[in-house]
């Protein structure tokens, strides 16, 4: 009767033993167990980053940007003085020029050497927003029936493009183009050489006035769009992550 009775209290801990919740070995309690990663989020948000201006400059560039812009009319534009043909720059254009008749010297004006700088990348105080900002550097040549005044001009210009998170009617978030514009006073011209007589001078600052006035324009006339066709084209897993990020408001854009 004793050793039955030892077996039956033996059998009896056992059952009460497997009932308890599992037991941590020691060393590994819930302070130390790894956290699950979020759904859906990056293993290396500042990865995204560098991934995403990378797709963009290559969009842009495959896409035709550069060639372009130096088939941007620019002489057609200023002895059209901006008329009802070019709906785009009709009375600007048209008001600059009547006050400049020096322009009218002007025989070509051509972009060469277009090229896209290194993209920037910031966001929103609130995360939610991203901005790229578009370095363009151009050379212009401009040529007049004056001996020796061929001038070659160098035109650096920052195009702002806004990427959000956007959901369409199906209830489906997509990455797309929001306000897209040049930025305020980042055209900048120098001269690369050609700088001659007093006239040449005068005609430089003419050219000048108008430029100021009318680049900015065309050249986001043709990089916008062209942004929001890359972004449509966009690889799938890389904008998921872009959305991912906005959407929960996370910084992974390093600030230098």
């Amino acid at each position: 009767m004793f050793q039955i009775g030892v077996v039956l209290v033996f059998c009896g801990l056992l059952a009460q033993t497997s009932a308890l919740p599992q037991v941590l070995p020691l060393g590994l309690g819930p302070s130390l167990l790894p956290l699950p990663e979020t759904p859906g989020l990056p293993a290396n948000p500042t990865d995204i980053a560098g991934s995403l201006t990378s797709a963009l400059t290559n969009g842009l560039l495959s896409g035709g940007l550069l060639g372009s812009l130096e088939n941007l009319p620019l002489l057609d534009i200023l002895k059209n003085g901006g008329g009802p043909s070019d709906n785009l720059l009709g009375g600007l254009l048209g008001k600059v020029t009547s006050d400049l008749p020096l322009l009218n010297n002007i025989i070509d004006l051509k972009i060469t050497d277009a090229h896209l700088l290194e993209l920037g990348l910031g966001q929103s105080p609130d995360g939610h927003r991203l901005y790229v900002t578009i370095p363009l550097g151009l050379t212009l040549n401009v040529k007049t029936p004056l001996v020796g005044s061929l001038l070659k001009l160098a035109v650096k210009l920052n195009i702002t493009a806004e990427l959000i998170a956007v959901k369409n009617e199906q209830g489906k978030l997509h990455l797309v183009l929001g306000d897209c514009t040049h930025s305020p006073g980042s055209l900048q011209i120098s001269i690369l050489e050609g700088l001659g007589p007093l006239p040449i001078q005068g005609l430089l600052d003419s050219l000048t006035g108008v430029l100021n006035n009318v680049l900015p324009d065309l050249v986001q006339g043709k990089v916008c769009p062209l942004v929001n066709d890359v972004l449509s084209k966009l690889d799938f897993t890389l904008a998921h992550s872009v959305i991912d990020l906005l959407i929960h408001g996370l910084e992974f854009v390093i600030k230098v």
